[in-house]
């Protein structure tokens, strides 16, 4: 079992930037793949990017260039760097770990979810 506990949201300006963070509670959570996705308002949940413990990431195109997913192993905790945000990256933000590939996580669900932090860009 693993519970992740994510930080970081609030309210911020177009073109801003924001960290979330995402801390993994289990002896075993550096072995997972970990990521984010994202829920808007009346859309379905989406995957944004994931990173296995070795570093490698996946990215939806939408936010390619913009953000940077990373990871301490240590300290059990991934994060995502926001930049250049944008209003349509409003949503709640969920952590999520598997054991699936990065490259898997647009078509199969994390196992394990956290319960969500709030993005807010105002144009």
């Amino acid at each position: 079992q693993v519970q992740l506990v994510e930080s970081g949201g609030g309210l911020v300006q177009a073109g801003g930037s924001l960290r979330l963070s995402c801390a993994a509670s289990a002896r075993t959570a550096s072995t997972y793949v970990m990521g984010w996705f994202r829920q808007a308002p009346g859309k379905e949940r989406e995957f944004v990017s994931a990173i296995s413990r070795a570093g490698s990431t996946n990215y939806v195109d939408s936010v390619k260039g913009r953000f940077t997913i990373s990871r301490d192993n240590v300290k059990n905790t991934v994060y995502l760097q926001m930049n250049s945000l944008k209003p349509e990256d409003t949503a709640v933000y969920y952590c999520g770990a598997s054991w699936t590939n990065p490259d898997r996580w647009s078509v199969r669900l994390p196992d394990y979810w956290g319960q969500g932090t709030q993005v807010t860009v105002s144009s």
